[in-house]
């Protein structure tokens, strides 16, 4: 009953792994890894989330170099417990997400799980969002589901809040239902700023941020985007919220200095994901932050601003680190594959009804 979860997400950071252990339906966490993405791989994916030439060739070779990182954090979680690649019943890999259009039937995560089994010798779980999307759901958030068979407190309100490149929540209901959507930009819009002015992948802790102020006319113009307005169930991505979305906003904007702008989308992101929280779980006392964003103390800080009256914690307060919680779904998803139980929620996706998700590539 061991499998292990591997999540690279929107920010193109790197691939995170979860060993994970189900025995008798339990949520044991045997150990986590983390494998960096080199930059020539993030410019590849990055150049993979629009059109241009050659573009099966260049998403080919890009997912056989995604997938020799993920054979490495796979391998890096078997040293680390001493064990071996028999122990583990599959493997659950997301691959890249490199274009997520439901509205047009389609997403697309990069990955060649057939390499991946090979470098492995063990069963790998791909392909986990289209099933969902075939049914006539958004394929995203797939989190909930997961959120609610490990967090869910009966009788409470809950809210889980995963900031990764999109931001999106899941609201367990004190009756037991559960509602999420994605809320908009995450640390997308705010890492490809820090790289662009920076030389860095993102703005460590927020610090950067920190020494600008928002722009209230600049924010307001952000905000305006029509995504935030569109009623659940909706996911977005790199598809829409992306360097030219932002340079077109900041056009009428000539004199705002970087910093200032890097505080205005720190600011984006707590304010979708408040107004989020506070039209759908307004009655939940605590917003539990998981993914990269649970790091960044400027954007933590900002979010609890907007949420007065409510705590704002990572995940650290419910006993799992926010920088497994993602891998731990996927090592999920692949257990309920395996026992052929469906991982996604219709009430959250949209999908015509409870699917069982992904494709198995055999060792």
């Amino acid at each position: 009953m061991l499998y292990i979860g591997l999540m690279s997400g929107t920010s193109l950071d790197g691939v995170d792994g979860a060993l994970v252990d189900f025995s008798d339906e339990g949520t044991r966490s045997l150990g986590d890894a983390y494998i960096a993405f080199p930059a020539s791989l993030r410019a590849d994916l990055m150049a993979l989330q629009s059109a241009g030439q050659n573009e099966i060739e260049r998403e080919a070779l890009a997912a056989n170099q995604l997938v020799r990182h993920y054979a490495d954090c796979v391998a890096m979680l078997l040293s680390n417990a001493g064990i071996g690649p028999d122990a583990i019943a599959a493997i659950g890999a997301h691959g890249q997400t490199i274009r997520h259009r439901p509205e047009l039937g389609f997403t697309r995560q990069l990955n060649n799980p057939a390499l991946l089994a090979e470098l492995t010798g063990i069963d790998v779980i791909a392909d986990l969002r289209s099933r969902d999307v075939a049914a006539g759901g958004q394929g995203a958030p797939l989190v909930p589901a997961f959120h609610q068979a490990i967090f869910n407190l009966p009788g409470h309100t809950r809210v889980l809040a995963n900031i990764g490149g999109i931001g999106n929540i899941s609201v367990l209901h004190a009756d037991g239902t559960v509602t999420g959507y994605d809320t908009g930009p995450g640390n997308a819009l705010m890492d490809g700023w820090a790289l662009q002015h920076l030389g860095q992948p993102y703005d460590a802790n927020g610090a950067w941020a920190a020494t600008g102020q928002p722009i209230p006319a600049l924010l307001a113009e952000l905000l305006n985007e029509a995504y935030f307005a569109l009623p659940a169930p909706k996911s977005t991505g790199r598809d829409l919220f992306h360097a030219d979305w932002l340079n077109s906003k900041l056009a009428s904007h000539p004199h705002a200095t970087p910093a200032d702008v890097q505080a205005t989308l720190t600011q984006l992101t707590a304010a979708s994901l408040a107004q989020a929280i506070v039209r759908d779980g307004a009655q939940a006392e605590t917003v539990y932050v998981c993914g990269g964003g649970a790091q960044n103390a400027s954007l933590m800080a900002a979010l609890a601003a907007e949420l007065p009256g409510m705590a704002v914690e990572s995940t650290e307060a419910l006993g799992v680190a926010p920088s497994q919680v993602e891998a731990l779904a996927f090592a999920w998803l692949a257990w309920r594959f395996t026992q052929r139980k469906p991982g996604n929620l219709p009430a959250v996706t949209g999908a015509q009804g409870l699917r069982v998700l992904g494709a198995l590539y055999p060792r």
